[in-house]
């Protein structure tokens, strides 16, 4: 079984470490212990771009120095010095110490900068070989026949062979869709029972474009003004401000880097006002040329009303567009919509499960937070569904919508002031304009009628008037799950910038518990360092009684069901067993036996104490015969107090990733968000959403 794969190219810019990142991804979720090797670096190791992009994306500690080999001096030198076998021996040396500390390795190859390519390609396989490591070429298609294609991919893969490596798959990077039937076929007329298989990686034009911190640090320029997300937006393209603002403005791209000395007030004021336009073309940022400020009055326009990123460099025009034109776009772990890009390309293109495969990666049953996080994101994906974002200028919500989009997780639904939402938008460096992303204004949309209308027939009883009903339909909270409700959307996610009682209220009244159901309760999915728990309930219940400790638990074991959890529900308390006695350990006794008369197969223990109920050792210690104790999966707290204060101390002093609060027990689902929510929890909750919206 290979424990290490080689990323291997023949020429420059073929999109390796974005096939890195893709199998890394891939090996986080099959292997307990992932590292990751570079032979050879530019420079220093802390310094190479992969090493940084793995270490930080993958909470890699291991020092750089252990993850290189040799810089490219030091490779240069010794094969000046005909040491070419020792050359490898000392990245063999590098490596197998590395090696000894994992379970899986993955080798990202040279870069081909500074050696002869024939040269540079024929050291690979020695170094890959000589690593024992699985070999899997890339070779880029760009601007390339498919002759010429084919031909590479011969050639390359015949030299791997002829010096002895193993060429598990091969991937051609940069194809022409156009092309993709006709490739396919070329490389099945040649190939054998024994050939590797083919992966085809379309053309992605975001990976090319450089972000506006890549130019700065490109340039050596200052950071005039902007925060710091500002600087991860992409440049689509460079334009030099030389003529008059009015022709400027006709021809301005949108994500443009705008070009121009500092002098030119008129220039920049335009730029501002024009990032502030939600339909106009608004620019990446723009660059001061010549070390030149513009007046004070302006520098206020620039970094208080528009917020666009402003870099300052004190060398000329000219000379600054020419040296911006040569850099290159790196996938970093500052450019996150380069990494998901990346990731979902990967990931449409590639049957993870042959190359997995082809690895003899052991697939284990355990949950890992990766591989939970992942499988959200593919089921999702299985059959989309529409969700619905009432938060629609949130710049969370928007850099999440952006990450979901590029990921293709769900259809997604915006609503708010169409003007208001493409604004942020602008601020935050997304373009939403051409994403597919639909924006609803409850104020003007046609919907709002009807939906007066139905809330006015569902609640008239409760003493809501048509007034009432028409102003409850301007909230983006009632509009959002009215559209739930009538079926115009598969579930909402809300909370960001909401109350939890603005966001579930609305269901609460009209979309109703789920039949056989008699409370609507929540989990958090706590992804800690190994495993994946569910903690039940941390959000809804304040005080539950025995009979709703036992409905909680039963939707919290069908909860961890749905998302591939096995679930051994642990009844907490404060004491294990029969050894405490109490108004509260009794209701816990007595929802535990209420909840085995009515769900006879579900594994359920109770009362427990948190550690015996997770803890093997103290299991057996305290309750020795259990199926639950020590191995518990759902934890359910006996009153939210307890339940939402654990949650959060395990989350702050473990560093768990908690996803929720999920909701669970309506018919249609709606799922609150922490208002201190980051971009991936909205991102995982959409998901997840979108996954109980499959099933609803």
């Amino acid at each position: 079984m290979p424990d290490s794969l080689y990323i291997a190219t023949n020429e420059n810019a073929t999109g390796k470490r974005m096939v890195a990142l893709g199998v890394m991804e891939l090996a986080m979720r099959r292997f307990d212990r992932v590292h990751f090797f570079r032979p050879v670096v530019r420079s220093r190791p802390h310094e190479d771009q992969s090493i940084r992009l793995m270490r930080s994306r993958y909470q890699i500690t291991t020092d750089p120095d252990e993850m290189a080999g040799v810089t490219r001096i030091e490779a240069r030198r010794m094969l000046a010095e005909d040491r070419y076998e020792g050359l490898i021996q000392r990245i063999q040396q590098k490596f197998k110490r590395l090696q000894e500390t994992c379970d899986f390795v993955i080798v990202e190859g040279t870069s081909f900068q500074g050696l002869a390519q024939e040269i540079e390609f024929e050291l690979n396989s020695d170094i890959a070989v000589n690593l024992g490591c699985a070999i899997m070429p890339v070779y880029s298609a760009r601007g390339k026949s498919v002759e010429d294609c084919m031909q590479s991919i011969y050639i390359g893969n015949d030299s791997i062979t002829d010096r002895g490596g193993q060429v598990i798959a091969t991937v051609l990077n940069q194809i022409d869709a156009a092309n993709e039937s006709e490739l396919r076929s070329a490389y099945n007329q040649t190939s054998s029972a024994s050939q590797a298989p083919l992966y085809l990686l379309p053309e992605e034009p975001l990976l090319r474009q450089p972000t506006l911190r890549e130019i700065q640090v490109g340039l050596n320029a200052t950071k005039f003004s902007g925060d710091e997300t500002t600087f991860d937006r992409e440049v689509t393209r460079l334009k030099v401000a030389a003529m008059l603002l009015p022709d400027f403005l006709e021809r301005l791209y949108p994500s443009s880097l705008v070009i121009t000395p500092g002098d030119r007030s008129d220039i920049l004021a335009g730029c501002a006002l024009a990032s502030l336009d939600a339909n106009g073309p608004s620019p990446a940022g723009i660059l001061l040329t010549g070390g030149m400020l513009p007046p004070l009055a302006v520098q206020q326009l620039i970094c208080n009303t528009s917020g666009m990123p402003v870099l300052l460099t004190s060398v000329d025009t000219f000379t600054a567009a020419t040296e911006a034109s040569k850099i290159r776009a790196e996938i970093g772990e500052h450019s996150p919509r380069k990494i998901d890009s990346a990731l979902g390309l990967f990931e449409q293109s590639i049957d993870s499960e042959d190359l997995a495969t082809r690895l003899q990666a052991p697939d284990t049953h355990r949950v890992t937070p990766m591989l939970f996080e992942y499988s959200l994101i593919q089921r999702a994906r299985e059959k989309r569904v529409r969700i619905v974002l009432p938060e629609g200028s949130e710049p969370r919500i928007l850099q999440a919508v952006d990450v979901l989009r590029r990921r293709d997780v769900a259809e997604i639904v915006l609503l708010g002031d169409p003007v208001a939402i493409r604004a942020a938008a602008s601020h935050v460096g997304i373009s939403i304009s051409d994403s597919g992303v639909e924006i609803i204004d409850p104020k003007t949309s046609p919907l709002r009628e009807s939906f007066v209308n139905e809330y006015y027939s569902m609640r008239k009883h409760k003493g809501v008037t048509l007034d009432v009903a028409s102003d409850r339909m301007l909230e983006v909270s009632y509009f959002g799950t009215m559209m739930v409700a009538k079926g115009l959307a598969g579930g909402m996610v809300s909370g960001s910038i909401h109350t939890t009682a603005n966001t579930i209220r609305p269901a609460f009244e009209f979309i109703k518990t789920r039949e056989g159901v008699g409370c609507v309760s929540s989990v958090f999915l706590m992804c800690l360092k190994h495993d994946v728990l569910v903690y039940g309930d941390c959000a809804v219940i304040a005080n539950p009684t025995a009979d709703q400790l036992a409905e909680i638990a039963s939707s919290s074991a069908n909860t961890a069901t749905q998302f591939g959890i096995d679930p051994r529900v642990a009844m907490l308390s404060y004491s294990t067993g029969e050894s405490g006695h109490g108004e509260d350990v009794e209701r816990v006794r007595e929802a535990t036996a209420i909840l085995k008369r009515k769900r006879p197969e579900l594994l359920v223990e109770g009362p427990l104490q948190y550690d015996a109920a997770i803890d093997p050792a103290v299991a057996a210690t305290k309750l020795p015969s259990s199926a639950v104790a020590g191995r518990a999966t759902v934890f359910i707290f006996p009153d939210l107090n307890t339940g939402n204060n654990t949650y959060k101390a395990v989350q702050r002093s473990a560093g768990a990733v908690a996803i929720g609060p999920v909701l669970q027990g309506l018919r249609k689902p709606v799922n609150d968000l922490s208002r201190g929510c980051t971009v991936a929890d909205i991102v995982n909750t959409v998901a997840i959403t979108a996954i109980q919206a499959q099933d609803s």
